[in-house]
């Protein structure tokens, strides 16, 4: 595996040599994930190398799978659709798949993944792996407002200028970014990208008594928004952006 660079930006020659590895929780398939290469693309990043989960993985958190061997199905050179949770993609993805990895880069979501999601998401799961062996990564997510129409095209743009500033930027060896886009109504100001904290607010604990037995019912939108948090920013239309920490 090759050595990174880590808290210094990369000049223009480096620029155009990094190898990005994508993953995501909700399959390689997802829109999600083709909205993060086409902003590469946008960026002048072409070739990315696809390393997702053959299905959705949502919720799995960290969990890897070490008792029963793992199918991998190479669609192309750069297409590889693994049988198992997005930690497990990259675990592959540096060992074999794409050693020479500069960034791993997953999402972009659908759905947040703000404050304490980030112990439940198979999203952060991935590029915190990735930062568990020395490589940089930044897991992009679409906060979703159910009551308001998706529009790919405009995550796709924020991302594009989150990326632009964040491999710019870098980060320091044990770190790795964890990006929020609101979900903005047509018409809606730009929005800024915030450096901020990561709230440490629980998720609400609200289930009804159904006839298998509890099911939950927390409204995601009514989760506490404490200022200067990741979740109150994005919940005020802003771009969410917190550096985590192994």
């Amino acid at each position: 595996m090759q050595t990174h660079c880590f808290g210094q930006s990369p000049d223009a020659a480096q620029t155009k040599n990094m190898t990005f590895l994508l993953s995501n929780d909700d399959g390689i398939d997802a829109l999600g994930i083709a909205a993060m290469a086409d902003a590469l693309t946008q960026l002048g990043h072409t070739a990315p190398v696809f390393i997702a989960p053959d299905r959705e993985q949502s919720g799995c958190g960290h969990r890897v799978t070490t008792r029963t061997p793992i199918a991998v199905e190479t669609r192309d050179d750069r297409h590889h659709a693994i049988s198992g949770t997005p930690a497990d993609c990259v675990r592959l993805g540096l060992h074999a798949l794409c050693p020479e990895a500069s960034w791993v880069l997953s999402g972009i979501n659908a759905g947040g993944n703000m404050g304490v999601d980030i112990y439940l998401s198979g999203t952060l799961a991935a590029v915190r792996e990735g930062a568990m062996h020395g490589v940089p990564g930044i897991g992009i997510s679409q906060y979703l407002n159910w009551q308001k129409p998706m529009n790919w095209e405009k995550t796709t743009a924020m991302a594009v200028r989150v990326l632009a500033a964040l491999l710019d930027r870098g980060c320091e060896r044990g770190t790795y970014w964890n990006v929020n886009l609101p979900h903005l109504d047509d018409g809606a100001p730009e929005p800024e990208l915030v450096f901020c904290q990561s709230s440490t607010s629980p998720l609400l604990l609200d289930y009804r008594v159904a006839a298998e037995g509890y099911q939950y019912q927390g409204n995601y939108q009514m989760r506490e928004a404490l200022p200067g948090t990741d979740v109150a920013t994005c919940f005020a239309g802003n771009i969410a952006i917190v550096k985590l920490s192994l």
